[in-house]
């Protein structure tokens, strides 16, 4: 009996997904929690597809999201390839790396702390 490997539908097209490093989910990571133990996000999302990958920090889970942090490849050379989009779809910040985009997440956080 001999086995028969069938590929599955669609692999070669998976080298083409966006997807974050590790360093970089550690990073956004480290903010969620840091985020969640002040008591101000619920839960988050991530979406991996071919143009970017998005990280979605919810306060609650039924809502949409009120942050959206997207790495877009593409855009390295333009504008920066991340950016961070508001609750309503407004860029807020861009730029070419993570830790400015996510700067007035953290200020945020510190003004939560503060009160």
């Amino acid at each position: 009996m001999s086995a028969v490997v069938t590929p599955f539908p669609g692999g070669p097209s998976r080298a083409t997904q966006v997807g974050f490093e590790r360093a970089e989910l550690a990073r956004i990571l480290d903010l969620y929690g840091r985020m969640v133990a002040a008591g101000h996000w619920k839960d988050y999302a991530i979406d991996l597809g071919r143009d970017a990958a998005i990280f979605s920090a919810f306060r609650r889970t039924a809502e949409r999201p009120e942050f959206r942090i997207e790495k877009r490849p593409a855009l390295r050379q333009r504008q920066g390839m991340w950016a961070l989009v508001g609750e309503h779809g407004a860029v807020l910040k861009r730029g070419a790396d993570l830790g400015p985009v996510l700067a007035p997440v953290e200020r945020k956080l510190l003004k939560l702390v503060e009160d």
